[in-house]
């Protein structure tokens, strides 16, 4: 029997975690959210359509049945149509053949509803491994009893509250994927704290050109509609995003649908292929961008000596050895006049090349950024929050219209952070404190400060807040990830200047003398 009760964030959290827990150690851990996910994202759309139905039936028909008949003349007449065996009253009568039931169930969704394609695209949940499949018919019966305990229509849960409650699945999930979970999961402190920094104003377009399961993009929408509210007359921000990963996009559009936003998801690789153009093929431009792309991406050279949208002729090629740097750069491509970026980086890409070798490739892009006044804040956080790595990471804010011209802020987070398992988080006050010393720009004793251009270009461009910024009195050691791929850089240009070198030796009469 289904229980008709509006749930609190705790109960729905602890349910939906639940079910996830009924299909654990069926799969191996990186996969339980592409089987639990989906189904709970189909039972919401089960819902609210049973929802519409009987609302039509109030409104405008004599009953129910009546309702229905007219909408499977007329599937105009809801959001969104899901087709008889798709509905949720009849997958919780299947007892036989339930994941290959369910494989149908979603491709027939997909094919009635356009702007649902690409979510079920890869879903498969009745795939199989030696000969066996994958989560046995008993635990899909399982699951699908337990989630049906609860409706998740419209009044039934807020779409906030489930918003919140699918955010809490990803996290849980991340937290048994290890390497994997970055690719989709940044922790939701940081997507608040850089949608604080962000600051949306009315008709912003923001985009995220490595977006994971939308949670910056998310939280940006909702950080707006904490300052201005859900006022019809005041123009709403409108969200853009690229991702690679076929899941993790599809969990995207399911997370941004999950909290009722209209969100424009792309699938591909942004280096390679931009999804966001104009018609002369000029990359489009946004209000506001945001990321929190994989840290220390290794590209070849020629995806940006290649490069046909001139993301890279302001400040150079980036290194092979890192690609944070062209991040940035793909990003400040994609800001329009006025705009405003904020990004989530490995803490060596402020610091790497300064004080060494007279030419260093980040460095160099670095320089350009600080000389023309384009680096508004940076602020170092805790360690061991992020789910694919132990480092910090810092958030650098990059402002074409920057209130306090010349001037850096720079804020050492390092020590504001909660205790916890198995990651370090940042508490509410945390980041209202950080927030509050960003929009207040204000100089705090071990805390935060502020320094000239001037400064920056006398220290060689080195912009961790932890080498401005007591850190009482601490020494700082270079993560061991900074030190490899530092190193990988000075081979990268030792390279160089040996092929360069075995060049001008060749034309000398000297070819293969450095080989030999």
């Amino acid at each position: 029997m289904t229980e008709n009760t509006s749930m609190d964030l705790t109960t729905l959290e602890n349910w939906l975690w639940e079910a996830a827990c009924v299909i654990r150690g069926a799969v191996d851990a990186p996969k339980d959210k592409d089987y639990i996910l989906p189904l709970i994202f189909l039972k919401r759309l089960s819902d609210v359509f049973e929802d519409e139905i009987i609302r039509l039936a109030e409104e405008i028909f004599d009953s129910m049945e009546e309702a229905l008949e007219q909408v499977e003349e007329d599937h105009s007449l809801v959001r969104f149509y899901i087709p008889p065996q798709a509905r949720w009253k009849a997958i919780s009568r299947q007892t036989t053949n339930i994941g290959e039931y369910l494989t149908d169930a979603v491709r027939v969704v997909a094919r009635e509803n356009p702007k649902l394609r690409g979510i079920f695209d890869h879903v498969d949940f009745n795939a199989q491994m030696a000969c066996q499949p994958v989560i046995d018919n008993d635990r899909y019966y399982n699951l699908i009893q337990v989630l049906s305990r609860h409706r998740l229509g419209l009044k039934d849960v807020e779409a906030d509250i489930l918003g919140r409650a699918y955010e809490y699945l990803l996290r849980k999930f991340a937290e048994g994927q290890g390497q994997s979970a970055g690719e989709f999961y940044t922790p939701r402190e940081v997507t608040w704290l850089m949608a604080y920094i962000l600051e949306p104003q009315p008709g912003d377009e923001i985009y995220d050109p490595a977006c994971g399961s939308g949670g910056l993009l998310i939280k940006s929408v909702l950080a707006f509609k904490e300052a201005h509210g859900d006022d019809p007359r005041i123009a709403p921000v409108k969200i853009y995003g690229q991702e690679i990963n076929h899941t993790t996009f599809a969990m995207a559009k399911m997370n941004a649908f999950i909290h009722d936003l209209e969100a424009d998801i792309q699938l591909g690789d942004t280096m390679a292929r931009p999804a966001f153009t104009n018609p002369d093929g000029s990359l489009r431009t946004f209000d506001k961008v945001t990321a929190n792309p994989m840290w220390n991406q290794k590209f070849p050279l020629t995806v940006y000596e290649e490069d046909s949208y001139n993301r890279f002729d302001f400040g150079g090629i980036p290194p092979a050895s890192s690609a944070d740097r062209g991040w940035v750069q793909h990003m400040f491509a994609s800001l329009k006049e006025n705009g405003k970026i904020a990004v989530v980086l490995d803490t060596g890409s402020v610091s790497r090349g300064s004080g060494g070798r007279s030419s260093n490739r980040e460095r160099d892009i670095r320089k350009v950024f600080v000389e023309k006044d384009l680096i508004e804040c940076v602020i170092l956080l805790p360690e061991n929050m992020f789910y694919n790595t132990t480092a910090p990471g810092i958030i650098m804010v990059i402002n074409k219209a920057k209130k306090h011209p010349g001037e850096i802020l720079l804020i050492n987070a390092s020590k504001m952070f909660t205790k916890g398992r198995p990651k370090n988080y940042m508490d509410d006050e945390h980041i209202k404190k950080v927030y509050g010393l960003y929009r207040e720009w204000r100089e705090e004793e071990d805390l935060s400060k502020i320094i000239s251009i001037e400064e920056a270009i006398r220290n060689d461009y080195n912009l961790s807040p932890s080498r401005y910024v007591s850190n009482n009195n601490k020494e700082e050691y270079q993560p061991i990830e900074e030190i490899l791929v530092e190193l990988a850089e000075i081979e990268e240009e030792r390279q160089t200047v040996d092929k360069e070198l075995n060049e001008i030796l060749t034309k000398l009469g000297f070819g293969g003398w450095l080989n030999g």
